[in-house]
């Protein structure tokens, strides 16, 4: 038995413990209520209506798309995907530095049959999202596909984008990679060829999304490498997000920096400076061939010939032309024997080897 004095300060401590475990549920409760969370101005409304959707405890300034999706439930999310949603009548809205946001969206008639849910989710950074039941004034109804008890795939790797990029994709052709990741099967049963969808979101646009059907069985408890070919826009450059999902869940992202097909580039301005220079020599060759030719060109190609040359040339005054000489033979020769000029004819100056003017020999110039 205790003495009193240890009840006392038994009583004491269990008083100060008291406080403290009755602060513990609390803590939790604000725990798990920290997760999103969105509210509806109304609960039911027709085509053509307008309702406001408010959230609370959201990432500070982060971009979310709120949509409204058919054959969905908040415990199933988006069967489908966003393909059950009506993507035109979509609206963005940014949070404000508390997380909270409030914005006004129209009612729209999904593709698929409700039971409907107002899909809120973020567009860039980390993943999340929140399904609140809506329903769709006249919109038709369809029970919700059966849950079967199936394999559960998960990451268990990081993701990895495989390949590179060819001369083609300098000049422009399409960007293609290999999204490479391994999976392993977390439930029960085998998952046989299963269906992933792979989404391609380029700066803060959401992810394009597209089926892609991996041949192969992951047994309960394993794992198996999967290899997806991932495939851009031709010219796409820029930053772009690669997203992994299946079923309704977001498995993982990959960045990619595509570098600027610099080849597409450099045609253009090739052509800017070749085309501007062909039509160029092409006009001077077309102007050359249909201009009017002058009167005096000469006949000779080339030769062009001024017509006050003509003018000038019949004022000079005409020069007398030495009288022809003809060429010495035996009819010309002298009475003495030796040859000489013609009769007639002006006599040449004629050197004889000897009487040739040399530099050592004074010449006879001036002396009879």
């Amino acid at each position: 038995m205790l003495p009193p004095g240890s009840l006392r300060r038994t009583a004491a401590l269990l008083a100060a413990l008291l406080p403290a475990l009755l602060f513990l549920p609390a803590a939790g409760a604000r725990a798990a209520d920290g997760r999103p969370t969105v509210t509806l101005s109304q609960q039911q409304a027709g085509k053509g209506g307008e309702i406001t959707v408010k959230g609370s405890g959201w990432r500070p300034h982060a971009l979310l798309m709120m949509l409204i999706c058919g054959q969905s439930a908040p415990g199933r999310g988006v069967i489908g995907g966003t393909n059950s949603c009506s993507n035109a009548d979509g609206r963005a809205v940014t949070t404000d530095a508390k997380g909270a946001f409030g914005k006004k969206m129209p009612v729209a008639e999904p593709p698929e049959p409700c039971p409907c849910v107002v899909h809120v989710a973020t567009v860039t950074g980390e993943q999340a999202l929140a399904d609140v039941v809506f329903v769709v004034a006249g919109h038709p109804v369809a029970p919700l596909p059966k849950q079967t008890d199936s394999g559960k795939l998960a990451v268990l790797a990081a993701t990895r984008l495989d390949g590179d990029s060819g001369i083609l994709t300098w000049f422009g052709a399409p960007p293609a990679r290999k999204l490479v990741f391994t999976v392993g099967n977390l439930g029960s049963a085998p998952v046989k060829d299963p269906v992933f969808e792979v989404g391609t979101a380029h700066g803060v646009f959401a992810p394009q999304w597209e089926e892609q059907q991996w041949r192969g069985t992951v047994a309960p408890g394993r794992k198996a490498q999967i290899e997806l070919p991932v495939e851009l826009a031709a010219g796409a450059h820029g930053d772009y997000r690669i997203s992994l999902r299946y079923g309704t869940k977001v498995l993982a992202e990959q960045p990619w920096g595509v570098g600027r097909p610099w080849g597409v580039t450099l045609f253009w301005v090739l052509l800017c400076v070749v085309v501007p220079a062909a039509v160029f020599r092409i006009g001077m060759a077309v102007v050359d061939k249909v201009r009017p030719r002058t009167p005096y060109a000469s006949a000779r190609p080339g030769r062009h010939r001024h017509p006050q040359l003509s003018e000038m040339t019949a004022k000079l005054p005409k020069l007398r032309r030495a009288p022809d000489t003809v060429p010495v033979n035996s009819a010309t020769a002298s009475p003495s024997g030796r040859t000489g000029p013609a009769a007639g004819t002006a006599a040449l100056p004629w050197f004889t080897p000897e009487s040739a003017p040399s530099e050592n020999r004074p010449t006879t110039k001036g002396h009879s």
